[in-house]
């Protein structure tokens, strides 16, 4: 493993990382997913993020599953052939996973999986049949039992390592609902089943898309802000009850690919606006908001007692006059907590090698290019500080001194 991380890092040493490779965790901090997931946090967005996390796991789920299917000696065909059907007319992202040919596989999937999930005789014959509605308070896939991790090293799931949301934020354009919580993972002891998925999708809708989440159980549901043609409103299944009728088992076929549409607008809006504003932050500064505010606070402090002291070293005519470089100590601190707050960037810090976290906590920076972007802008800072620095204090020696 860190020799694939070397391999990558080593490929990485003059550009910065892409939005995919930060996502799929191939990179180091600080720009790795884990600092990305506290800069949305710090803006309370991170709702978006943990949407995209637990479509990506549902998304695996529905992979390990077929696996399963092809490994037990049958096909798709014969295990779901409602699936099977609705992949090879409609298109499916899992063609090849399945045994689809890639021109069915690669064919633009109809919009069906986004907005109404049943055409309106489907619903006709949901009315009749009067099905019991899941409720986000009893669902068992809103329980944290719903996403299963596998156990077969051929077939991994991937894992959301981001830590839980630390406080309550104002609403953005992503989220309408804070102190959202990283996707729950168990290990799986038996082969995945078609409840399964549902329960993972239901968990989805019912914390991220479904209307009533701004009003029902706020602590679990963070509705995400999605356009109208991508919005889901209604998921008539439940995992507590096994689909039966023709109109359910319709639907079930459409869970595999139901989020995709959804996930892909949250990855290009993230890459888009949140994204680069992530780089700017983190590979050009090495500071957090609120300490980068404290630093103004100390600098401007700092900087009134060293011109206080300045001006009353002149205006007493202190002898000697070489007590007057000693001002050369408030100001260091001063011009470095200003400059330090201008460019968000600490440069001792960066010669040591540390990046900011959480205010005033750091870790180690990793990655090639951005270490080498902020040791240069580190330098820069460094010589600004000191060009200042030098001008204040030659400006108040040259003075000439006046008892008043």
């Amino acid at each position: 493993m860190d020799g694939q991380h070397d391999e990558l890092s080593f490929s990485r040493e003059n550009r910065l990382p892409s939005f995919t490779e930060v996502l799929s965790r191939r990179t180091r901090p600080p720009v790795d997913l884990f600092m990305f997931y506290l800069f949305l946090q710090r803006e309370g967005a991170e709702d978006i993020l943990d949407f995209w996390l637990d479509v990506q796991q549902h998304e695996n789920l529905c992979r390990a599953y077929f696996k399963d299917v092809r490994k037990s000696g049958r096909t798709i065909k014969e295990d779901w052939p409602q699936y099977w059907d609705y992949a090879r007319r409609r298109g499916s992202i899992y063609g090849t996973v399945v045994g689809l040919n890639p021109e069915v596989a690669g064919t633009k999937r109809s919009t069906a999986s986004t907005g109404e999930l049943l055409s309106e005789q489907d619903k006709r014959n949901l009315a009749d049949e009067k099905p019991r509605s899941p409720s986000p308070r009893a669902t068992p896939g809103m329980s944290d039992r719903t996403q299963v991790a596998s156990t077969s090293p051929n077939d991994p799931i991937q894992r959301s390592t981001t830590p839980f949301s630390l406080s309550g934020r104002t609403p953005t354009l992503f989220n309408l609902k804070r102190a959202s919580r990283a996707p729950t993972i168990i290990p799986r002891s038996s082969a995945i089943t078609r409840q399964d998925l549902i329960a993972s999708a239901e968990r989805i809708y019912f914390r991220y898309l479904s209307p009533a989440a701004n009003t029902v159980n706020s602590q679990e549901n963070h509705e995400i802000y999605l356009p109208p043609s991508l919005r889901i409103h209604s998921f008539p299944l439940s995992s507590a009850h096994e689909p039966k009728t023709q109109s359910e088992l319709a639907v079930l076929a459409q869970i595999p690919d139901m989020f995709h549409a959804q996930k892909e607008y949250c990855f290009r809006a993230m890459e888009q606006d949140a994204f680069p504003r992530f780089l700017r932050a983190k590979a050009f500064g090495n500071l957090t908001p609120v300490s980068s505010l404290v630093r103004l606070i100390l600098g401007l402090l700092i900087l009134w007692i060293g011109l206080a002291a300045a001006f009353s070293l002149v205006f007493l005519d202190v002898k000697p006059k070489s007590k007057r470089f000693f001002l050369f100590i408030p100001f260091t601190f001063a011009i470095l907590f200003l400059i330090s707050h201008q460019y968000e960037l600490d440069p001792i810090l960066v010669f040591f090698g540390q990046s900011e976290t959480t205010p005033f906590r750091t870790l180690t920076i990793r990655e090639p290019y951005v270490k080498k972007l902020l040791l240069g802008r580190a330098i820069w800072v460094t010589v600004l500080v000191a060009v200042f620095v030098t001008a204040l204090t030659l400006l108040f020696w040259a003075v000439p001194g006046h008892r008043l």
